[in-house]
């Protein structure tokens, strides 16, 4: 066969392999779109947002420009004034004001009323011609925190186009005007705190569901069939019931004049007066989210111990080991894939829970995830949201790639 015979079979032969791949990609092409679209892009954007913000950068640009050259030191010179008395008046004109004053308050509290307050009064104030300094003397005459030279650090801070400002802010730092980093003051130290209190949470509701659901996966997989079925049936009904009725349960049953502390006082465990608190606080937390997350650790430990022959420990009983024994050195090693699978589902899930702690937790049952939805829904500030959820996706990811060097995640249980 010549070579010319021979590249014209290749290619008659590789005709179908190439159509088959093309129909296997339009079949995918719809689930791809849809995970592009609802999960790879708004990460993306958050995490764009989290070191990119040009809003005062582009109301400001020349006065920016102008305080590049400012050595930090007093007030800046008269012509600074002047440009950001022009470019005030036209955000004003332009209603960009609000969401520079927005930012850079972020930076210096106070400042918000300062810049609003000094668009409106450039519409009707005018610089003394006879002044030594005009621009400066009728900014100042409208709002005295410009003759302050922190206001003018904080508007040169907040108009970086590319910024790590979020980033040192979610880890309770700060950068100061010489350019130093140093720590937030006492009183805004607030999300290491919950960082390690997320963490601490997280660990203890995934412990406490090892312990709960080990338990209920081993009676499911020895039990018969039509028996281990109903049981199925009772771990998979919580996810027939919607989030939000399971934890207004859970404060129905946990607050003081709720179920269960009527029962301890029925029973006088407790007095009608020294009632448990158990809702709006850390046990609240723990408790509605350990139930809401159990099904998630029974089920990867049941798909692995269904596949653990029941002989083996009849075995180990042959040899002479006592049934903790034959526990301990035979089924819990069978077992880990379903433990580890179960609980990096666990702790990764809780940490970014914030409906539950938000409804039960009060003000101590709060993680950090209720932060973040706090900064996306109500304070707006999106670029220390993103980097708030950037620093717990690298934490999970982190988190992942130690399981896969020491366990392995092909060895994960989840089927």
């Amino acid at each position: 066969m010549s070579g010319r015979d021979r590249a014209r079979l290749r290619t008659r032969l590789a005709g179908p392999d190439r159509r088959g791949r093309l129909s296997a990609l339009g079949l995918v092409a719809p689930l791809l779109l849809f995970v592009g679209v609802t999960f790879i892009a708004p990460l993306v954007t958050m995490l764009v947002r989290s070191v990119h913000d040009p809003v005062v950068a582009d109301a400001f640009p020349e006065t920016l420009e102008m305080l590049g050259e400012w050595d930090g030191d007093g007030l800046p010179p008269e012509a600074v004034y002047e440009t950001a008395a022009l470019e005030l008046a036209r955000s004003g004109e332009e209603r960009t004001i609000g969401q520079v004053a927005g930012r850079v308050n972020r930076v210096q509290a106070g400042l918000r009323s300062a810049f609003t307050g000094s668009a409106r009064g450039l519409e009707d104030a005018a610089p003394d011609p006879a002044a030594e300094n005009p621009w400066r003397e009728a900014l100042v005459g409208i709002d005295s925190a410009w003759a302050d030279p922190a206001t003018w650090h904080a508007l040169r801070t907040t108009g970086e186009r590319f910024t790590s400002r979020h980033y040192l802010n979610a880890v309770d730092l700060q950068r100061l005007p010489d350019g130093s980093v140093a720590r937030q003051p006492e009183e805004r130290r607030i999300y290491l705190r919950l960082f390690a209190r997320t963490m601490l949470v997280s660990g203890t509701i995934t412990v406490l569901c090892l312990l709960l659901g080990y338990p209920v996966a081993y009676l499911i997989a020895r039990a018969p069939t039509r028996r281990a079925n109903l049981l199925l049936l009772l771990v998979l009904v919580p996810f027939w019931t919607s989030l939000l009725v399971r934890t207004t349960a859970w404060i129905v049953l946990l607050q003081n004049q709720g179920v269960i502390n009527d029962l301890l006082v029925a029973i006088g465990l407790v007095s009608d007066d020294g009632r448990l608190a158990m809702v709006y606080n850390m046990t609240g937390t723990i408790v509605a989210m350990t139930h809401v997350l159990l099904p998630f650790m029974v089920l990867p430990l049941y798909s692995v111990m269904r596949g653990i022959p029941p002989q083996h420990m009849s075995a180990a009983a042959s040899l002479g080991a006592t049934p903790l024994q034959a526990f301990l050195r035979v089924y819990w090693p069978q077992s880990l894939p379903g433990v580890g699978a179960g609980a990096l589902l666990v702790f990764i899930l809780s940490i970014g829970f914030y409906i539950t702690p938000a409804l039960v937790g009060g003000s101590d049952g709060q993680l950090i995830s209720n932060m973040i939805a706090y900064h996306m829904q109500t304070s707006l500030n999106w670029g220390l949201a993103g980097a708030l959820g950037g620093i717990l996706l690298v934490g999970v990811l982190a988190l992942y790639m130690v399981y896969d060097r020491l366990v392995g995640v092909e060895r994960m249980g989840l089927s």
